[in-house]
C-alpha cells in the first residue's frame, strides 16, 4: 500500500526548481536547467522507443488534425480550423485513430502533440499544458491488466535509463536518485476509484478532483493506479464492464510524491451499437464519428490502451517544479508564447 511522507519532504520532492515561466525562447532554451531536462527526455525517449520496440509494437505517425477528437477531456475546449471550408479539430488525444491503426498493426505506438484549451487557472497547477505531448499505446487482444503492466514497463524503463545514465544532469537538478528505489521494487499498487475517493472524501460517481488526486499522490512514495472509474465519468471509448454494469474496465497511473496522474486508459468499446449506445449516453452526436462508426460496423479489433503524459513523466523524473520545464517550446494555459 501506499506509503506516507511528511509534508516537507513532500513539498520538497515535487517543487525543487521553483522558477518563473520563460520570456522567451532563447532565455528557456539557453537555461542550463531546460538543457539538462531535456537531455532526461531525449534519454527516456530512447530507451522507451527501445523497450516496445522489442516488445513487439510498431511506431506509426497519427494525425494533428481530423473531423473529429477525443471528447472526453474534462475541463478542456477543443480547437476548431478551417479545412478546405469543413471544420476540423486540432486533436486533443489520438485515441480513436489508435483504434483504427489496429487494421495495420496489432501492436502500436505514437509519440504525438496534443493540444487542449486548459481553463487559464490550471496554468500555477505545475501539471498542465495547452500544448503537450504523449506516449499513445493500443494493442489488440489486451485486457485492462495487460495494458497496465505495459505503461508500468513504460515508466519503469524510463526511470531506470535515467538512473543509470543521467547521474550527473540528475544531481545538477538536484534529484535524489534514492526515491527511484520504490518506482524499480515490484507491481505498481492497485485500488479502485471507489477506496480512493473514501480516502479523500471524493465524490464517488465522478472524476477525482485534481485537488485530491494530489493528496493521494502525496501519500505514496510509488506509482499506483486507480481502476473501475464510474460510467458517466469517462468517454465513451472506455469499455463498461459486462459483469458490474455501470463500472468501466478502465484506469489511472498516478505518480508518487505529489506529482499526480500520469496516464489513463482502458479496454475499448469495440462493437458497433455498444459504441453508439454510449456516444449517446455521453451527449455526443453519433453523425459526427461518420468514419469512425463505419469502421466499427465492420469490426475493431477487441483492444486496450493507454496515454502517458510526456512532459509530467519528465517532470517526475526531474523533479522540477512545472511541466513547462520539460518542454522546448512550453504553452501554459491563457498565456501567450512563441
Amino acid at each position: 500500500m501506499a506509503t506516507a511522507l511528511t509534508e516537507t519532504a513532500l513539498t520538497e520532492a515535487a517543487a525543487p526548481h521553483r522558477t518563473r515561466p520563460p520570456k522567451s525562447p532563447q532565455e528557456h532554451l539557453s537555461d542550463p536547467v531546460t538543457r539538462d531536462v531535456l537531455r532526461v527526455q531525449h534519454r527516456m525517449l530512447m530507451a522507451i522507443r527501445a523497450h516496445l520496440d522489442e516488445a513487439g509494437f510498431v511506431e506509426l505517425r497519427a494525425p494533428i488534425i481530423g473531423p473529429v477528437t477525443d471528447p472526453g477531456v474534462r475541463g478542456a475546449k477543443q480547437v476548431d480550423i478551417d479545412y478546405y471550408g469543413r471544420r476540423y479539430k486540432l486533436m486533443t488525444s489520438a485515441i480513436l485513430y489508435k483504434q483504427a491503426s489496429l487494421h495495420a498493426f496489432d501492436k502500436i505506438f505514437c509519440i504525438a502533440p496534443n493540444v487542449r484549451l486548459e481553463p487559464p487557472e490550471t496554468a500555477d497547477t505545475g501539471r498542465h499544458l495547452a500544448e503537450f505531448h504523449q506516449i499513445d499505446v493500443e494493442a489488440a487482444g489486451h485486457d485492462r491488466e495487460d495494458i497496465m503492466r505495459v505503461a508500468q514497463g513504460i515508466v519503469v524503463t524510463a526511470v531506470r535509463e535515467v538512473a543509470a545514465t543521467m547521474g550527473e544532469e540528475l544531481a545538477r537538478l538536484g534529484r535524489d536518485t534514492s526515491s527511484f528505489q520504490d518506482v524499480l521494487a515490484g507491481p505498481f499498487d492497485v485500488m479502485s476509484h471507489a477506496d480512493a475517493v473514501a480516502r479523500v472524501d471524493g465524490d464517488p460517481h465522478a472524476e477525482i478532483a485534481w485537488s485530491d488526486e494530489a493528496r493521494l499522490s502525496r501519500q505514496s512514495t510509488r506509482p499506483f493506479f486507480v481502476t473501475d472509474y464510474p460510467k458517466g465519468s469517462r468517454g465513451f471509448y472506455d469499455r463498461e464492464s459486462r459483469e458490474n454494469p455501470g463500472v468501466l474496465r478502465n484506469f489511472d497511473l498516478l505518480l508518487p510524491e505529489g506529482y499526480g496522474e500520469i496516464a489513463s486508459g482502458s479496454e475499448r468499446e469495440h462493437e458497433y451499437q455498444r459504441i453508439v449506445t454510449r456516444m449517446r449516453e455521453t451527449g455526443e452526436n453519433p453523425a459526427k464519428y461518420g468514419w469512425y462508426l463505419d469502421m466499427a460496423r465492420a469490426g475493431i479489433p477487441a483492444s486496450a490502451g493507454f496515454g502517458i503524459g510526456l512532459e509530467r513523466l519528465t517532470r517526475y523524473v526531474t523533479g522540477v517544479e512545472s511541466v513547462w520545464q520539460a518542454s522546448a517550446y512550453p504553452k501554459l494555459p491563457g498565456i501567450y508564447s512563441a
